[in-house]
Parts: C-alpha cells; structure tokens; sequence
C-alpha cells in the first residue's frame, strides 16, 4: 500500500483523514481517492520516461471523475479517450485537446467530427471501415484528421482474456501484416493525416516480455513506412503495466518498464506516446461499505454489506480479488466468509471464501484497490442510487460527486399518454 494509506489509533487513514469520518460525513458506500497516490503514480511514469520525448495520456476510461481528470491536467498528462463523452469530460475538466488520443472501435461521425473541431493529437483507427468514415468526414469539415492505424500485433499479454486485445482473433486494431498496405492506401486519403502507430495489448500485465515483443513490432512497421515516404512522427505503445490487488503482488515499477521501451528506441526519430490507467488509478482508490448483517448458512457465512455488484463489478465480472481491510481495526479473531451485497443475484459478491477479522453490523470495510474500473463501470441496476465519490489531499477531503438520489434516477422517464 502506498506510505499515506495506514491506520493511526486503530483508525484507517487515507492520508491525514480518517475514513471513518469520511463515512461520518457522507454515508455509505463510498469510493474514496487519494490525490497524493495519484500524483506519486503519475511522476513515477514521468520520471522514468523523461530521457525521450514522451506523452503520457492517461487513460480516461479508468477512472473519469472530473476532479481526477483535472489533477492530471495539472500534472502535465495528456489523455487517452474513447468516446465523445470522455472527450467533453476532458475539455470541461481544463484538459488540452492538443494532447487527446482516440480511440475504441465504433467512433460515430458526430464523435468523429467533434475530436476534429476539438484539435486532437491524433485518432487510433482500428478498422478500414472507419478509417475510410473518418476521410469523408475530414472532406465533410475542409481539414485533416490526424491518424494512427491501431496495429493487432498478435502477441498473448498471459492476462485474462476478457483484458487481452492484442491476439488476431481481438477486435481491436487492424492485423499488423495488413497494416502497411492500409497505411499507403491512407497516406492517398484527401481527409487523412497519418502520423503515427499505436498498439495496446491488455492490461494488467505482469511480465514485461510482451511489451517488448510488441514494441519492435512497432518500430519495425514504423521504419518500414518512412522508407515509404509515409510521415510516422509517433510511437503509441498502450497501456497495460499491472498492478497490485493482493498485498503481496509485484508488479514492475515504471522505471522498469521505461528501461525496456527506451532500449528500443534508441536513435530512433520518434516521439513516445503512453496510455496508463489502472497503473495510475487503481490503487489510489478504494470503496467504503458498511456491515448490514451477518448471515450463517449450513455451509457458509455470509457478511452482508451496502455495496453491491452494482457499485463494483470487477470481482462478479472478471472474478477479481480485491483486498479487504476493516476501517477501525477491533477482534483478532477471524472468520472465512463471503462479503457480499444486497443486490438479487447469486453473483453478487465482492469477496468469496475470504479470511477476514471478525466484524458485526455497523462495521466499516475498506475494498482496496477500486480507483480504476470502479465507479466508472458501476450502474442502477436494481434501482440503486450509485454511490459518492471522495477524493483526499493531505488532511482535506472533499466530495467530487454526489450520491445520487432515487429522484435522479427517475428524472428522464416518462409514461406514454397511452397508458
């Protein structure tokens, strides 16, 4: 855990507040980030690449609260975006457009058009359909869109394979043995501005080999395109550097990552462009549930808690773990259960079979390791409010999202006349 995360008094501390009070304050549940973590991950990134002409996008989809985005901003990060939506998010939240990449595999016209009146860096397209969409619609404004083909380089990250995208059967990018001829063919398009190559593999990668292997990939292609005469003027390696939900995870240091990436490059013309997320976020963020009630069955028990799959996802989802830590610390004793939520599915759990110390009703759990891919992914299901968002900075907190109240959510219904 990071240095700020620890219990003082028996209470557990996100910096110099208590999470206790933030329940006190706000209620439960809660996810709760910690600006310091995310500065810390960010200069760790830019540290370890500042040797080459590097842009570090942090990939918006991990965590978009408007509060997150604009620390970065001010931390010097561009932004990996992937839909219309993130890029109004990045634009209200201070972000330079100049410095947005995007991508995803179904970009609209109307999304199309307005990364291009926005000025973006460049597109990642990931198929010849859109690539050619994405001409018409330069022709369409009078300008250029500013292009990378994302590459399929086929390589096996060895993560889950609901995370893995680079594998000829992924849908993502276009395969790396087609990608020279669509590249000519682009570098013709009256609308197209090609600039650049981008891959992204998976995520939550461990083993540093892949990216390796991807990456001379990369610079093979690009080099191959400049004797082509075709302008590649940047690298886009992705995303993907692990991290850890168990305690005793390792995962590389960015610094380790740089050392392998800038190896590569060496002499080579081209700027470096990354795509961090969950390696930025994921830690920095936990969520804060309340202890309903204790439950035991004839062959488990059960600790049911205020949040729910709805909230947090990822273990239902992809069958993760997340680390589960109470919030003021009391019994020594420990019992093996499942934590799990009000919602009405058996799925519905955010840890199964798990030693944890003994609680009862009214007890507080930390679920660690929830700033990435947690609120984001949360939903209404079972018409459940979705819940606040904190963030800490020394020994301030503020709130960064309201909870959402049962008006919101019927708030853009309406019956028919006919009814």
């Amino acid at each position: 855990m990071h240095s700020s995360f620890q219990y003082k008094d028996e209470e557990f501390h996100m910096g110099g507040v208590s999470l206790a009070k933030i329940a006190e304050s706000v209620g439960t549940p809660f996810y709760v980030y910690s600006y310091e973590f995310l500065k810390d991950s960010f200069t760790a990134y830019k540290e370890a690449f500042s040797a080459m002409d590097t842009l570090i996008c942090y990939s918006v989809k991990a965590n978009s609260n408007l509060a997150v985005l604009k620390a970065f901003s001010d931390l010097g990060s561009g932004y990996d975006i992937v839909s219309g939506g993130e890029l109004l998010r990045v634009k209200r939240a201070g972000g330079d457009p100049g410095k947005v990449v995007f991508s995803g595999v179904g970009k609209t016209r109307e999304e199309m058009k307005a990364a291009i009146e926005a000025g973006i860096l460049f597109f990642n397209v990931e198929s010849e359909e859109e690539l050619h969409e994405l001409n018409s619609v330069g022709i369409e404004l009078g300008k250029k869109a500013p292009v990378a083909l994302r590459v399929n380089p086929d390589i096996d990250p060895k993560t889950h394979p609901y995370i893995s995208t680079g594998f000829k059967k992924s849908k993502f990018g276009i395969e790396i043995g087609r990608a020279f001829e669509v590249y000519k063919e682009a570098n013709k398009m009256e609308g197209i501005d090609v600039m650049a190559i981008d891959a992204h593999i998976g995520s939550q990668i461990f083993d540093l080999t892949p990216f390796v292997d991807s990456v001379k990939k990369l610079i093979s292609l690009a080099d191959d395109l400049v004797r082509e005469g075709i302008n590649i003027q940047y690298i886009d390696i992705g995303g993907g550097l692990g991290i850890s939900y168990k305690l005793d995870d390792k995962p590389p240091h960015p610094s380790m990552y740089a050392d392998i990436v800038m190896k590569e490059f060496s002499g080579k013309p081209y700027k470096l462009v990354l795509e961090p997320g969950r390696s930025l976020m994921g830690n920095s963020g936990m969520l804060v549930t309340k202890v309903l009630y204790l439950k035991e069955g004839t062959a488990k028990k059960f600790v049911i808690v205020d949040a729910a799959m709805n909230d947090l996802i990822r273990p239902a989802f992809y069958e993760s773990y997340h680390e589960i830590l109470p919030v003021i610390r009391g019994s020594e004793d420990k019992d093996v259960v499942d934590v799990v939520g009000p919602i009405c599915e058996s799925g519905d759990f955010l840890a199964q079979d798990r030693e944890l110390p003994k609680v009862s009703s009214g007890d507080l759990l930390a679920v660690l390791s929830a700033g990435a891919y947690g609120f984001v992914m949360s939903s209404n299901y079972n018409t459940r409010p979705r819940v606040a968002e904190v963030m800490v900075k020394g020994d301030q907190f503020s709130v960064i999202r309201e909870r959402e109240t049962y008006d919101d959510l019927l708030k853009l219904e309406q019956i028919p006349d006919f009814l």
